[in-house]
């Protein structure tokens, strides 16, 4: 566990703390031709160098780390502009902290036997339940009051962000859902007090009414599904081994 969080912090220092703007926007105009690729990998090859504290046993993989670094990072930079900026960094984190744990692994094996196939499998179907399955249950349950009133939809003259809505039912839900599995059920309160601020302070004239009832289903509906998903994982969570 040592090593993994001192190879982390290093990896985090080099990429988010020792990594100024401009060395992104030349590294995204110039790819590989860019210095600034190469003064980001000398950062990252010394920090890591602390990292692993010069230990020579450890040669191997803090080599392939700083090497592959310099890779994904190039390849990276030929896909920006190709892909969307958040898939694209997400990937790329992915990419380099894989490589980072795959190493602590090989140098400090840790068991994992505690997290069996059950619990994963269980896992999964909850968290594709409290996004996916869950938003087409809503949409469902509330498509009747788009069809009849027109007035639960936004202004069109109004700016909107695409699928606004979906990712913040989606991430309200995985929040409540959080909430429940760690036994914080007042974040929930919490949640839904300053959900109702943002989302409720706009609409206060009577004409609003219908706008105000239709979200109001929506969210209670979304909530109820994340609580009532998280008391059905914590109950088949005691049933596997």
């Amino acid at each position: 566990m040592d090593l993994a969080l001192r190879l982390i912090l290093a990896h985090f220092a080099g990429d988010f703390l020792f990594q100024p703007t401009k060395w992104i926007e030349d590294r995204q105009a110039r790819k590989w031709r860019s210095k600034y690729l190469y003064y980001h990998i000398g950062v990252h090859a010394l920090l890591f160098l602390f990292a692993f504290y010069a230990d020579v046993r450890y040669w191997v993989g803090y080599s392939v780390i700083v090497i592959s670094h310099l890779f994904i990072d190039i390849a990276k930079a030929a896909f920006s502009g190709k892909i969307a900026k958040a898939p694209l960094f997400f990937m790329d984190q992915f990419l380099h902290l894989l490589i980072v744990l795959i190493f602590v692994q090989y140098y400090h094996p840790v068991q994992l036997a505690f997290v069996s196939r059950e619990r994963i499998l269980l896992g999964a179907v909850a968290l594709l339940m409290v996004t996916q399955v869950a938003s087409i249950i809503v949409k469902m349950v509330i498509a009747k009051w788009n069809d009849r009133d027109s007035s639960t939809q936004p202004d069109p003259e109004e700016p909107s962000l695409e699928k606004a809505g979906t990712y913040i039912g989606i991430l309200e839900r995985l929040f409540v859902f959080g909430f429940v599995v760690t036994g914080h059920w007042e974040g929930i309160g919490f949640l839904l007090a300053a959900k109702s601020v943002f989302r409720f302070g706009d609409l206060s004239n009577a004409k609003d009414r219908s706008r105000t009832e239709y979200i109001l289903i929506g969210t209670l509906l979304s909530f109820g599904l994340a609580m009532l998903t998280g008391m059905i994982f914590l109950f088949f969570l005691t049933k596997v081994p």
